[in-house]
C-alpha cells in the first residue's frame, strides 16, 4: 500500500487511460434492423474499438498496437489514422466521420452505430400522432375532472379540453380535426368508462393503481391484514329494526389465523382500533373479560 501511495505521489505520474461507461442498449432495438445493416454495424464497430481503445477487441493479451494506436496518442490522432487506413482499403471516409460513428457509439453502443447505416429502422412514432403534448395533457385533465360529476358525452370532454387551453394560455389554431379528437378521446378515455355508467367509472378512478402482488412472512404477528365483507343474512339490530351486518376481520399471514373479528351495520374506521386491542389483549385481562 505504501509503495502505491508513493506511486501516486511521484511528479510524473499520469493517468493514461480511463475507461468511459457506455450506456446500455435501448431493449429490442437490435432486432428492429435488417441483416445487412447489422453487418455493417459490427464492422464498424471493430474500427470504433481500437479508435477509443487502441487495441481491436478480441485481441491477445499483450498484443502491440498498430501504428497510430500506440500509447501516448491522443483520439484525434487515431481517429486521423484510422480514416486513413480505411481510405487505403477503398472506403472514401474523413477524421470527422470516424469521430461521429465514435460518439454514437459511446451513447447509444451498436444501436448508435446501425443508425448511422439506416435510421429509418428505429424511426419511433408518436404515441398520439401529431396531437400536441399541451392538447393530451389538456384531455387528460379533462377526464380526469369528470370522475366526480354526472356522466358527459364526448362533446363536452372535448369542450372542457379546449377551454384548459385556453386557460393555460393554449392556441386553439393548432387542435387537429374533430374526427381526430374524437380518435384520440377514445383513446385516452378507454377504461375509464368517462362516457359510461358514473358508479364504474368512479370504481375504476378509485381502484389500485397497480396489480396486487405477494407478501412473504416469516414469523406471526409479523404482518397482519383487515378486510371486510358483508353477510348475506337479516339480524336483529340493537335499535330492533331489522338489517344486514359487515364482518370485519384481522387475520395474521403467517399464521393464517383469525385473531378478531367483530359485527357491525356499517365498518367504521374505530372498528380497526377495536380489532387491534382484541388482538394484543387476552380475553381475561379485558375490562369485560371473564372472570371465572
Amino acid at each position: 500500500m505504501a509503495a502505491l501511495i508513493d506511486l501516486f505521489e511521484t511528479a510524473d505520474f499520469e493517468v493514461l487511460f480511463q475507461p468511459e461507461r457506455m450506456s446500455l442498449l435501448p431493449s429490442g432495438l437490435l432486432e428492429t434492423f435488417a441483416p445487412e445493416v447489422m453487418k455493417r454495424a459490427l464492422w464498424r464497430e471493430e474500427h470504433v474499438f481500437e479508435v477509443l481503445h487502441g487495441l481491436p477487441a478480441g485481441v491477445e493479451p499483450g498484443t502491440p498496437p498498430r501504428s497510430g494506436h500506440g500509447p501516448g496518442t491522443s483520439v484525434t490522432s487515431r481517429q486521423k489514422a484510422e480514416a486513413a487506413e480505411l481510405a487505403a482499403l477503398g472506403h472514401e471516409i474523413k477524421s470527422g466521420a470516424v469521430g461521429l460513428r465514435r460518439r454514437r457509439y459511446m451513447e447509444d453502443g451498436l444501436v448508435g452505430l446501425a443508425r448511422l447505416v439506416d435510421h429509418r429502422s428505429v424511426r419511433k412514432r408518436k404515441e398520439f400522432g401529431n396531437a400536441p403534448d399541451a392538447f393530451v395533457a389538456a384531455m387528460r385533465q379533462a377526464i380526469k375532472e369528470g370522475v366526480e360529476t354526472s356522466t358527459r358525452n364526448g362533446a363536452y370532454l372535448i369542450w372542457r379540453t379546449g377551454e384548459i387551453i385556453r386557460e393555460n394560455g393554449g392556441d386553439l389554431t393548432e387542435l387537429p380535426s374533430r374526427r381526430t379528437l374524437y380518435r384520440l378521446l377514445d383513446r385516452l378515455a378507454a377504461g375509464t368508462h368517462a362516457t359510461g355508467s358514473a358508479v364504474a367509472r368512479r370504481s375504476t378512478a378509485h381502484g389500485a393503481a397497480a396489480l396486487f402482488g405477494e407478501l412473504t412472512v416469516s414469523a406471526p404477528g409479523e404482518f397482519m391484514q383487515i378486510d371486510s365483507t358483508p353477510l348475506d343474512v337479516m339480524v336483529r339490530l340493537d335499535d330492533g329494526v331489522v338489517g344486514k351486518v359487515e364482518l370485519t376481520g384481522m387475520v395474521d399471514v403467517a399464521s393464517r389465523t383469525l385473531t378478531a373479528a367483530v359485527l357491525r351495520p356499517t365498518t367504521k374506521s374505530v372498528d380497526a382500533g377495536v380489532l387491534l386491542a382484541r388482538t394484543v389483549t387476552p380475553e381475561l385481562m379485558r375490562p369485560t373479560g371473564s372472570t371465572r
